[in-house]
């Protein structure tokens, strides 16, 4: 009952505002100040306001508030945790790496992604056989390293 008058209150002054600022020849000012005014007065009809005001002193909304506030903590004590026993960021990585299945094709010898030990070393440079030659050569020391 106090919320709904303290609304209608608050309103009807926001009116009167908007009024004496119409006055004024404001009239954009004038329609937000109104448009403001009608707000609490707006959700007083529609029930929010006492709806609020029965969350607000109701002992079984404020218990639902700490059984929220108890999931939150328990969520971020155990996402703290999970990163504590992961170990570093790069171990954590390196796990992920070797959970994930090797991305081979079924008559493959090594990963078709991953590097080989030929391709760990560099390979040698070749100089090129002849000035005309200098393109295909490009292309034959790339095949090359990758084992082609």
């Amino acid at each position: 009952m106090i919320a709904e008058t303290v609304c209608s209150a608050v309103a009807a002054a926001c009116l009167c505002i908007a009024v004496v600022t119409a006055y004024r020849n404001l009239y954009l000012t004038a329609a937000r100040i109104a448009a403001y005014a009608l707000v609490p007065l707006g959700l007083m009809m529609t029930g929010v306001v006492e709806w609020l005001a029965d969350t607000a002193f109701s002992p079984i909304a404020w218990a639902g508030f700490g059984v929220l506030g108890l999931s939150w903590l328990m969520f971020a004590t155990t996402r703290a945790v999970e990163r504590r026993r992961g170990g570093t960021r790069k171990e954590r990585k390196a796990a992920r790496e070797a959970a994930a299945p090797a991305a081979t094709s079924p008559g493959a010898s090594a990963p078709a992604l991953g590097q080989s030990t030929r391709a760990q070393s560099p390979a040698p440079r070749q100089k090129p056989a002849a000035q005309g030659d200098d393109d295909f050569s490009d292309i034959e020391a790339i095949l090359k390293k990758h084992g082609i």
